[in-house]
């Protein structure tokens, strides 16, 4: 009876008599050799999650069964197993219609479990994940702390809520006239009048350079090290999070350009020689647009007009700040954003950047659409998929490509109900 009503659970669907039977031939046995009976059936429920029935997603070839596919909505949304609603009606034969697939999107979105669905997301499609993988050098940002971090990430995280929860356009991806802050994220931003440690909507003045996922502080952070930031990293991160079109690997051979954080040389400059190699020209014609746009955020994403450099005379000039060492830094050679795109349009700095990237809204459609189907599916989007991610886009227009509805459309697709 126990493991009749465990193995279900585990599994995420129900069992034949056979399984039940295998792991009650391993209480028997166990007992057989001296075991109490908790001991015994323990050993049994040990057995059932190291098996693959319990640790990966079984999927067959072909359209998906109603267990399976509860699964894949519950792991995608709640990255958990189905709950009982979710188990009944895969048990009824149910899922697979598209108003009760829809439904239960819609139930699951309005859980407090979604969350994760936010996080995960982010993390793999932002890289937020690895925000914490460099930290900014005192040296040079002293002003950066834990708090303002933890602000950055939640600040992504409520932005992408509230896209989801409105039906927002992805155009809001690349540039939004609201942000959401609390007093410390406002403060790094430059923008007056927001109190308090709570996150909230804010409208974002005209010339406040802010708006979007692009010019957030977290997803600046993780695009750049902690002393310097590259337009070439910048740039691929672009390309690839929100465009959807990675750049080839770089050539062999060819030496990474390493930060001169005296201020003797701007990036621009040692750029401006790696380019003019033969093998470097043509991938930096796609990089290093998008790069550039950014390069007026540090690494810490505050806005800035000058580089910041620590030279021969603050060497030794070390200020002691309770757990930290922080050497003087001075104002250093002037910011230059200015650049043009591969086909020739130009742009003064990353304002005229994003106009640039909107007047195509449907390539950013298709990118979040892409990530959608990456993170339900946990594949990568296959050339086959390339007829019903177009398809996608185009009824999603009729939204703006509202964020909720390409949701929607990829959890309906044939991509998420078949393998």
């Amino acid at each position: 009876r126990l493991l009749a009503a465990f193995l279900p659970k585990a599994f995420r669907r129900p069992v034949s008599e056979d399984e039940v039977s295998e792991h009650l031939a391993l209480v028997k046995q166990q007992m057989a050799g001296g075991r109490r009976f908790d001991d015994a059936l323990r050993a049994a429920y040990k057995m059932a999650l190291c098996s693959p029935n319990f640790l990966f997603l079984q999927e067959k070839p072909g359209r998906l069964d109603d267990h399976a596919l509860a699964a894949r909505l519950s792991y995608g949304l709640w990255s958990a197993a189905p709950d009982d609603e979710l188990t009944a009606l895969a048990s009824q034969g149910k899922l697979h219609d598209p108003a009760v697939l829809r439904a239960q999107t819609e139930r699951l979105l309005a859980s407090p479990k979604a969350a994760r669905f936010t996080r995960n997301l982010l993390g793999s499609w932002l890289n937020l994940r690895d925000i914490d993988f460099t930290q900014p050098d005192t040296k040079l940002y002293p002003e950066f702390e834990p708090y303002l971090q933890q602000s950055m990430l939640r600040e992504s995280e409520a932005f992408f809520e509230t896209l989801l929860r409105e039906n927002l356009s992805v155009r809001n991806v690349v540039h939004s006239d609201f942000a959401m802050l609390n007093e410390r994220l406002a403060e790094h931003y430059g923008i007056a009048g927001v109190k308090g440690d709570h996150l909230r909507r804010v409208p974002l003045p005209a010339d406040s350079h802010r708006g979007g996922f692009i010019t957030q502080g977290a997803v600046l952070k993780v695009s750049a090290n902690g002393t310097s930031t590259s337009p070439v990293v910048r740039g691929a991160y672009v390309l690839d999070r929100i465009l959807g079109t990675p750049p080839d690997p770089p050539p062999k051979n060819v030496p990474a350009i390493e930060p001169d954080i005296r201020g003797a040389t701007t990036i621009r400059e040692q750029l401006d020689k790696h380019r003019n190699q033969p093998a470097c020209a043509g991938c930096h014609a796609q990089l290093d647009p998008p790069g550039f746009a950014l390069e007026n955020y540090d690494v810490t994403g505050r806005w800035r007009t000058v580089y910041r450099a620590i030279p021969d005379s603050a060497k030794d000039k070390v200020v002691n700040v309770p757990g930290t060492d922080i050497r003087l830094y001075t104002q250093g050679r002037p910011v230059d954003p200015s650049f043009a795109m591969a086909d020739g349009r130009a742009f003064k700095d990353v304002d005229e950047f994003k106009q640039l990237i909107l007047a195509h809204p449907e390539q950013l459609a298709r990118c979040v659409t892409e990530k959608l189907m990456t993170h339900f599916t946990g594949a990568p989007v296959q050339f086959a998929d390339r007829e019903v991610i177009d398809a996608i886009v185009q009824r999603a227009a009729s939204s703006d490509h509202g964020l909720r509805t390409l949701l929607h459309e990829v959890i309906q697709s044939r991509v998420f109900t078949h393998k």
